[in-house]
């Protein structure tokens, strides 16, 4: 287990992955992992890390995945599968590597993603309860046509600049993602198969406006889960709800893991009780 400060690197094999913490370490309160979107990073979550902590008492770790922020590149192209690699590989072990004891795993667009596939495949008692934000399952239309318009506003707006700011190697933050979801092939892409394996309560936020995702995305997990799934649908929010409706998006939030955290103590009380 390293020992966090409250900005730094963590080595993951053969990855070094810059991350921030706010808050009560592990094993002092419980521990809420973000996980980023396509081409977010450590700083793209700007004060919300900050607001999450103080509104629920529990420590916060946001890291940029490889590729992103200040984080070591990768090399392109991306295998399609690279969200799945995210959930077995790197997760699992930076988990460890943190000393996370007890929490929740808070993902946004492909990070809702890579929550979804580790909780579906591991079972980590740890992890008490799922936040999801404009999460996607499957390729849809919309959401492919909307890649589409990024790519070229990358290579003919302003969206390079406006990303470099964010990453040291902007080319490799921005193609790794954007050239993985255009590919054909990823036309095929679908972790329903890790829904029903869930054992965890789930919350889905989404922006009414989302530009990436339609409400087919949280029907199919309302469909497969058979954990609990609560929904949150945003107005006036696109994909980015935690930026674009700060204020509902933290308030949703932080009451589901107010309740997780209760639910979970309750559990842990009783058991003390019958032993």
């Amino acid at each position: 287990m390293v020992t966090l400060k409250d900005t730094g690197f963590l080595d993951i094999g053969a990855q070094r992955l810059e991350y921030r913490f706010v808050g009560l370490l592990p094993g002092k309160a419980p521990t809420i992992v973000l996980l980023h979107e396509g081409l977010g990073c450590v700083g793209l979550w700007g004060d919300f890390p900050d607001k999450l902590s103080a509104a629920t008492g529990a420590g916060v770790l946001v890291y940029s995945r490889a590729g992103y922020g200040k984080s070591s590149p990768v090399k392109l192209p991306r295998p399609l599968s690279y969200m799945h690699d995210e959930a077995r590989e790197t997760l699992p072990r930076l988990l460890d590597a943190i000393g996370f004891e007890r929490g929740l795993l808070v993902g946004h667009s492909d990070g809702a993603s890579i929550a979804a596939i580790y909780a579906g495949s591991h079972q980590d008692h740890r992890v008490g309860g799922l936040v999801l934000i404009a999460p996607h399952f499957f390729t849809e239309d919309p959401g492919i046509a909307s890649i589409v318009e990024a790519k070229k506003a990358y290579e003919t707006g302003d969206l390079r600049e406006r990303l470099s700011r964010w990453h040291a190697d902007v080319d490799n933050a921005f193609k790794g993602w954007n050239f993985a979801w255009l590919d054909p092939e990823f036309r095929k892409w679908d972790i329903t198969e890790f829904l029903a394996y869930i054992r965890v309560p789930v919350l889905i936020v989404q922006g009414e406006d989302d530009q990436y995702g339609t409400i087919k995305q949280i029907e199919i997990a309302q469909q497969e889960c058979y954990c609990p799934v609560e929904v949150a649908l945003l107005p006036g929010a696109r994909h980015s709800p935690q930026r674009e409706a700060p204020d509902p998006t933290l308030k949703v939030i932080s009451e589901f893991v107010a309740r997780v955290f209760n639910e979970n103590r309750e559990v842990s009380l009783g058991r003390h009780a019958r032993a």
